[in-house]
């Protein structure tokens, strides 16, 4: 089933829930591009769980607007995938629920803080209207993985990163062979690792296949199944060896970013993240740690740059 959600944004589709199995909801912001994400929600006998919020205040108010139209069950957990605040700058708008979510994505949230004022500010997205966004972290964590249940379903939280952030989780509904893979995924964007590691995201990529999931939500992007898994890889592996020939040729990340000819890559949308994903990939290179603390300034700066001196393309 398809519904669509009512939304006043002119450039793109309104939001769509898709029943991607029987209870469980997928909530699709489609072009799935920069603050467009993916959310979902699992109706059980008495109570909801939610999985991720949405990037401004307007957005997560429709999404709970989404879920009010299905049920009016309580809204009892909120779980995270990860710390960006496309997944999370919501949370605060379901009060009564437990938010769970890993260790470190607490800490990454709340280093990071809210855009300017809690409203719109200069950066990456000076555009974005953010509304009154205030801050709500998990206050129930975990390190390696933890279990949750909706009524006798069993989701299984894994800890997965450093992949897309140092903080990813997926969460896998082994009975209906459905994963709900963050932003390790992204269907028609580009892969982006400022914040994570190359070679971690592909271990997490292989770690996932392993799964042999039949439904994947996507972080971005329509629902898919396991193929996205090959594209990811084969980006990400073209970023390696591209990266390699740039590193031993002495270029810097945004000259090699503007020479590359990204192919069929360059269908996908925000190919900017080229530009910061290579930074990553010579930090790899150079033998620094996988997920190890970068400068986001200086990759947002190139990524602007080789935007054509523009902010990137949010229409959130």
């Amino acid at each position: 089933m398809t519904a669509p959600i009512h939304d006043d944004h002119d450039q793109i589709p309104p939001p769509t829930l898709e029943e991607v199995s029987p209870g469980i909801h997928a909530y699709i912001q489609l072009d799935g591009s920069w603050g467009l994400n993916n959310s979902a929600f699992i109706v059980g006998r008495d109570a909801v769980t939610v999985i991720d919020t949405c990037f401004t205040e307007v957005r997560a108010r429709n999404f709970r607007e989404a879920i009010r139209a299905v049920t009016d069950l309580p809204l009892r957990t909120l779980v995270n995938t990860h710390s960006h605040g496309d997944h999370t700058h919501g949370n605060y708008l379901f009060p009564g629920a437990t938010i769970v979510g890993h260790e470190l994505t607490r800490q990454a949230m709340l280093e990071a803080g809210l855009p300017p004022g809690g409203g719109s500010g200069p950066g990456l997205f000076p555009n974005v209207e953010w509304g009154e966004l205030e801050m709500a972290p998990p206050f129930v964590t975990f390190e390696e993985r933890v279990n949750l249940y909706v009524d006798d379903l069993k989701i299984e939280a894994t800890f997965v990163g450093p992949a897309h952030t140092s903080n990813d989780v997926i969460y896998w509904v082994p009975d209906r062979k459905l994963l709900f893979a963050g932003d390790l995924l992204f269907n028609g964007g580009t892969p982006f690792v400022i914040a994570g590691s190359v070679q971690g995201s592909l271990n997490a990529l292989e770690s996932i296949r392993a799964l042999g999931a039949e439904t994947i939500v996507p972080g971005h992007g329509e629902i898919c199944g396991p193929e996205i898994i090959d594209e990811m890889v084969s980006y990400l592996r073209f970023l390696q060896e591209s990266a390699r020939k740039g590193f031993d040729a002495g270029l810097a990340p945004l000259e090699l970013a503007r020479q590359i000819d990204l192919g069929k890559y360059s269908e996908w949308h925000d190919t900017e993240r080229l530009a910061g994903n290579i930074h990553r990939a010579y930090s790899e290179i150079q033998g620094e740690p996988l997920g190890v603390a970068l400068d986001a300034r200086s990759m947002i700066a190139d990524m602007i740059e080789f935007n054509g001196g523009r902010p990137v393309r949010c229409v959130a």
